[in-house]
């Protein structure tokens, strides 16, 4: 079956921390122990006990760390992605701010060539 996106409004932010955009925090001990992710560009930070940990989101495939410079994409029904910045500039045209959206005339273009 052929299809096609329909346009989505989401909230894209780039993360930064103590901003609360996160669903939790993990143990970077425990991420190096039990994951099977690279973690030399995660957000990592340090607690005033000493701890490191890292930022996550959870969606319904499991959890995404945060890496430095991602952007966390939220859909009108509340669900979570993350997007790394290199992804969020090579699709910025579909990532448009709504005010471009908005000022742009009204109307429809013929896919026929």
């Amino acid at each position: 079956m052929k299809s096609r996106r329909i346009p989505l409004e989401s909230e894209v932010d780039k993360y930064e921390v103590g901003k609360g955009m996160e669903d939790g925090f993990e143990l970077f001990s425990d991420v190096v122990t039990k994951g099977w992710i690279v973690t030399d560009s995660l957000v990592k930070i340090e607690r005033p006990d000493g701890t490191i940990v890292c930022p996550y989101i959870k969606h319904r495939r499991g959890r995404t760390f945060i890496g430095e410079g991602d952007y966390i994409i939220v859909q009108q029904d509340g669900t979570k992605n993350v997007c790394g910045a290199d992804k969020v500039c090579a699709v910025q045209p579909f990532w448009q701010p709504l005010r471009q959206i908005q000022g742009k005339r009204s109307g429809r273009r013929s896919l026929r060539r």
